[in-house]
């Protein structure tokens, strides 16, 4: 049985990114908001409503989350681009996702998105090689290259999308579905 938690697997944390690994990371990002829109396209307000794993967030709250740890990660890149070895912020994502936006139409945070990821590949595209080489400090995971977080939230996105795809492939037709 493929793992719900986890559907690719777990991330692994490389030392650091080749330029092709890094290239195919930036491909995967730019890919990442249109994946995210066909995986939860045609849903109903209930199927959104459902958790893709048990105790899991549902489709809907899924969607939102993308959206603001996207935000997360651009930010931390941008400091991570202008400030000397910044300390990142970390954020309850749990939390977030109770937050009244979570049940909001997900289109917004879809839009959000593709509009988001727009100006992140344009900066990850045009950022030197050497800089991906710069550092942040995130207070759980320690000193992070840039190009481990590109790295990261290339995974980031493939996870929820694999999410989303899985639960639609467990779930079947739409009378399987709640609602």
């Amino acid at each position: 049985m493929t793992d719900l938690q986890y559907p690719i697997g777990r991330f692994q944390m490389p030392a650091s990114l080749s330029e092709t690994g890094r290239l195919a990371a930036i491909v995967q990002i730019a890919e990442a908001p249109g994946r995210l829109r066909a995986a939860a396209a045609d849903l109903t307000d209930a199927q959104l409503d459902t958790p893709y794993r048990p105790d899991g967030w549902t489709v809907r709250q899924v969607v939102h989350h993308v959206a603001d740890s996207h935000i997360n990660a651009y930010v931390r890149l941008k400091l991570g681009l202008t400030e000397s070895e910044p300390v990142i912020k970390t954020y309850e994502e749990a939390l977030w996702a109770k937050l009244p936006d979570s049940q909001a139409p997900i289109g917004n945070s879809l839009d959000l998105l593709e509009a988001l990821h727009r100006r992140w590949v344009l900066l990850l595209e045009q950022t030197p090689a050497a800089d991906f080489a710069r550092t942040v400090r995130h207070p759980d995971l320690g000193l992070l290259r840039l190009d481990q977080l590109v790295a990261l939230y290339a995974w980031h996105g493939r996870h929820h999308v694999a999410h989303l795809t899985a639960l639609r492939g467990r779930m079947g037709s739409r009378a399987s579905w709640p609602g």
